[in-house]
């Protein structure tokens, strides 16, 4: 019961135009009001010795700014897509740092200390939870297009002989260190 309620006055919000009309508007007239604020592009007044900013126009240019952004229901479109998948990219990097912070412990996040197998499940990791979002927003489809077309034994040889062929480059590598030239010979 609990939960319907709280969806009821999320659809709520969302009906008087809380995310389309309110949210925007605040968000534009936050950013253009304190740009205008540290840029000072309206000019100063000086009281005492003292600068201040122009808050009043400042105030209107912004309040202006931000009506007009709201009036176009494709720039409020705009705005809410971008936003959305801003904090999706915050989700993943928070998501990747919290698994590598599963292999760093309580030591400073560096690569140049730790094994190979450590480098290896932190590029496996990250690739792991890109793949979790990239299905999660449907493009893991869009992607393996290629792949779908080709029947099923194909797909799945062309990728295992991709593997194979990474496994062998990683395996067969030069492991030697580089000889130095030591005294100008």
């Amino acid at each position: 019961m609990a939960e319907s309620i709280l969806r009821g006055s999320v659809s709520f919000m969302d009906k008087v135009g809380i995310y389309d009309v309110i949210l925007p508007f605040l968000l534009v007239f936050t950013i253009v009001f304190a740009i205008l604020e540290k840029t000072k592009i309206l000019g100063v007044e000086k009281h005492d010795g003292h600068e201040y900013t122009k808050k009043n126009i400042n105030a209107i240019v912004s309040f202006s700014i931000a009506f007009l952004v709201i009036a176009s229901t494709q720039l409020v479109g705009v705005i809410n897509e971008v936003l959305a998948n801003i904090v999706l990219l915050l989700v993943l990097a928070v998501s990747f740092l919290l698994l590598i912070g599963v292999f760093m412990g309580d030591k400073e996040f560096t690569l140049k200390d730790y094994p190979a197998w450590v480098k290896f499940f932190m590029v496996f990791m990250f690739i792991a939870v890109l793949l979790i979002f990239l299905n999660a927003l449907g493009w893991i489809e869009f992607l393996l297009t290629p792949f779908v077309l080709l029947p099923a034994e194909w797909a799945s040889a062309i990728v295992f002989m991709i593997v194979v062929v990474i496994f062998m480059a990683y395996i067969t590598r030069d492991s030697k260190p580089k000889a130095t030239d030591k005294g100008g010979h």
